[in-house]
């Protein structure tokens, strides 16, 4: 049993043919086949039904290969491991960011974040929150940039900024003194299921027993921030935000959003890492990037404690 033998159990499985398999790990088909027979043979159970075409993989097979991916990539945290004792940082980052983040964090400070690793390669995606766990613990995905709290065990958080949410009522001027019980609701327009800031927002108008019902026959759920305020805007509705998101709104739309008086309606955006997760180098110098560029646009004075109401 080796790691060679993993690696053309793994091929065949994905390709389900044998060719294309021997072709994708370099060698010729009799080496792959003959080399997938002796691990058959030394764990006594067969991975693959070779009489079906193409290939497939028997109910023992599915079992054993989940196992054998796991130890892949049990290999690679200890190849990444070995490369941060020695200074190196270079290969593959994957990291995904929730869609009412990615937008308006990226830019701030990825370019800035990648010059400082130019042998690392950086995969970055979005995907929703739930994804992000199941990714991170399959150990799929190195750092995931979320709304927090997660309270997943498997999961470590790293906590790094509080954002307001703002308050966009695109029918009406902004409102001074803007508390959570005197929103205009009647027209609140949400995210769609799956996000986490429609949970956020949700709890936001239960905790003070706010009538959602929209004066509008006809029920909206956007699946991005975009969407959402192109919709806004074109049926005079209105919608809470998060502040990153306000910041290139023209003139015009800012006369219609509101900040809202203490406390503070806010979330928390932090890194999530598995907790074996090995590059805390890079984790640093990346939670070093953002909170740099954050701080210059976040309002200044940020509330704190009892000026703050978590959602």
């Amino acid at each position: 049993m080796n790691i060679q033998q993993f690696q053309y159990i793994v091929a065949l499985a994905e390709n389900r043919h044998f060719v294309k398999a021997s072709e994708q790990c370099f060698i010729s088909q009799s080496t792959l086949s003959t080399m997938i027979s002796k691990f058959e043979d030394e764990i006594g159970l067969k991975i693959f039904d070779r009489s079906k075409k193409p290939v497939e993989l028997t109910s023992e097979g599915e079992r054993i290969l989940e196992q054998i991916k796991m130890i892949q990539r049990e290999i690679g945290q200890l190849e990444e491991m070995t490369k941060e004792i020695k200074g190196e940082v270079k290969g593959t980052l994957s990291i995904a960011v929730i869609p009412t983040i990615a937008p308006f964090l990226l830019p701030l400070f990825l370019q800035s974040f990648a010059k400082k690793f130019p042998n690392l390669s950086i995969q970055v995606k979005e995907q929703t929150t739930g994804e992000i766990l199941r990714q991170l613990s399959s150990r799929e995905l190195d750092i995931g940039i979320v709304s927090t709290p997660l309270v997943q065990k498997d999961v470590v958080e790293y906590p790094l900024y509080h954002e307001p949410f703002m308050f966009y009522n695109a029918g009406e001027e902004r409102q001074d003194q803007l508390t959570a019980d005197s929103m205009d609701v009647s027209n609140l327009c949400l995210l769609e299921e799956g996000h986490c800031m429609r949970t956020q927002v949700v709890n936001l108008c239960d905790l003070h027993k706010l009538n959602l019902r929209s004066t509008l026959n006809f029920d909206y759920k956007a699946g991005s921030i975009d969407s959402l305020l192109r919709f806004v805007k074109a049926n005079k509705a209105s919608t809470l935000l998060p502040f990153l998101a306000t910041l290139e709104m023209s003139e015009e739309e800012r006369e219609r959003l509101s900040a809202f008086a203490k406390p503070v309606p806010f979330r928390t955006i932090g890194l999530a890492v598995h907790k074996h997760f090995v590059k805390h180098k890079i984790l640093e110098v990346m939670k070093e990037s953002i909170l740099k560029e954050v701080s210059q646009v976040l309002p200044n004075g940020e509330p704190k404690g009892e000026q703050l109401l978590p959602i």
